[in-house]
């Protein structure tokens, strides 16, 4: 696993690999780490910290600790494809079943929170389960603060459609039964893990999306230092957009509506590519003026899973990402 950043910037890393950030959380992130994998060894996942459901919730809650549910994700789809690998991913992402307090904690969250507590360091912390899995990669928190989400959401309330609401908590706004209109963190202008901002700037190319657009993709924006780091780094930059629109968060958003949403909230970044599924879009014109907004190429591809349409095929999406490094980079991936 890399587990340090690479000084300066020379055009590969180690091994003569290209150098990828991710940014992200939840299935999202993890679906493009499992495709990124297979393209680098020089590999890394900067995760968002605003998840306050479920069982990072309630760690959060008790122990005042990061939640680490979207960070252990990022780690299990870094696993290998090997006995070793695929054991390990299993682990981390078992949940106990039970009557008592475990009931619901994924073993991958008491363990992350467990070297926080005995290291006092979540990135140190992160490194070591990383080696213990045997990672493709690293995994950074994008904040050493725990931060919550709170949204302006309009028509919660049917008798009152056009009424605008605050609902915060990552896992309220998910499942809001309103139009998102905008989100914002809490604390505002949280603070960056220093890794991460350095490995955006020093990355050849970052990689923003999929996953849910207002909880997972967007936050990145909100962090001061990363979102200047996206503005200014030199990196090329993919925005790989969601398959369909999720229920609650961005129900009935079309892909255009995604990329619009993204320059309300930094009108200052360009993306130099949109990656979408090609069965996913069903006005591409409409797709490629979004596209071109945010200074960018649209790149249509297959990139679902054939018998569900939701998800990401990891090979497909290797492959997409291939062509783009390949075919429009400076540089092309290791193998």
């Amino acid at each position: 696993m890399a587990s340090h950043i690479v000084a300066g910037r020379q055009g590969r890393g180690r091994h003569g690999a290209p150098r990828i950030t991710a940014l992200g959380g939840g299935q999202g992130l993890a679906a493009s780490l499992r495709a990124l994998r297979r393209l680098t060894g020089e590999l890394t996942a900067v995760v968002t910290v605003a998840d306050d459901g479920g069982s990072s919730g309630r760690l959060r809650a008790e122990l005042g600790v990061l939640p680490p549910g979207d960070l252990r994700k990022a780690l299990a789809a870094l696993c290998g494809d090997d006995e070793w690998g695929r054991t390990w991913s299993e682990v981390i992402q078992h949940r106990f079943q039970s009557d008592g307090d475990l009931h619901g904690h994924a073993v991958g969250n008491l363990l992350i929170v467990a070297l926080w507590e005995k290291l006092g360091d979540p990135v140190e912390a992160l490194a070591y389960v990383g080696k213990l899995l045997g990672a493709h990669g690293r995994v950074l928190p994008m904040s050493a603060v725990p931060l919550d989400i709170e949204a302006v959401v309009r028509g919660i309330d049917p008798a009152h459609p056009d009424r605008l609401d605050t609902v915060r908590g990552q896992a309220e706004v998910a499942v809001t039964p309103g139009e998102v209109q905008s989100v914002r963190l809490l604390p505002q202008d949280p603070p960056a893990v220093p890794e991460a901002v350095a490995a955006v700037r020093e990355a050849d190319w970052v990689v923003l999306g999929p996953g849910s657009w207002f909880t997972s993709v967007l936050p990145h924006l909100m962090v001061p230092e990363l979102r200047a780091a996206l503005v200014q780094t030199r990196s090329r930059k993919v925005l790989a957009l969601n398959l369909v629109a999720q229920p609650g968060e961005t129900e009935g958003f079309s892909p255009q509506r995604h990329l619009e949403v993204l320059g309300a909230h930094a009108p200052e970044l360009t993306v130099d590519f949109v990656l979408a599924d090609e069965a996913a879009v069903a006005d591409p014109e409409a797709l490629r003026s979004a596209a071109k907004r945010l200074g960018a190429e649209l790149v249509l591809d297959s990139v679902a899973v054939g018998s569900a349409p939701g998800r990401h095929d990891p090979e497909l999406l290797a492959a997409a990402y291939d062509r783009i490094f390949r075919m429009h980079g400076r540089i092309a991936p290791w193998r």
